[in-house]
């Protein structure tokens, strides 16, 4: 069965920038994605962000490109007026983050919030990892009996 994993903007732009030295587990979650072992989900509100930092590496058409082959690798949520009041409701301190968690709370049986910055989401009622201990997590659960 599949992880299901809300990943944050970002590891996304990591993955897409090749950012040292965060690159190497972006990308392994999203092997792990092409290979079907985990779902990575998406809000429709990272959209923006990443073409906005994409774009200054990698310039417009090819951020365009970028986008395009996000939204067929991901599945992207919505952001309703729903998760907006929610999110004015969380106890976050950054408010874009308040936004992605209430958009992943609105996913059915999600394993984890995927991000670097964990601290972030402390008061998470869902699992928060960073990509590269997720991917600790899941070799070490592998070996299990």
């Amino acid at each position: 069965m599949a992880f299901k994993l809300f990943i944050d903007s970002d590891v996304v732009i990591d993955f897409f920038t090749d950012r040292a030295p965060h690159a190497n587990p972006a990308s392994e979650l999203f092997e792990l994605n092409e290979k079907g072992s985990v779902t990575l989900y998406l809000s429709a509100v990272s959209i923006n962000n990443i073409y906005y930092i994409v774009r200054k590496f990698l310039g417009h058409k090819k951020t365009l490109d970028v986008v395009e082959t996000l939204i067929e690798m991901t599945e992207v949520i919505g952001t309703t007026k729903k998760e907006i009041i929610q999110a004015l409701t969380n106890d976050f301190k950054d408010f874009e983050d308040s936004i992605q968690y209430s958009s992943a709370l609105t996913i059915n049986g999600l394993d984890a919030i995927i991000t670097r910055n964990t601290k972030d989401f402390k008061n998470s009622k869902i699992a928060v990892m960073t990509p590269l201990n997720f991917l600790k997590m899941k070799e070490k659960n592998k070996h299990r009996p």
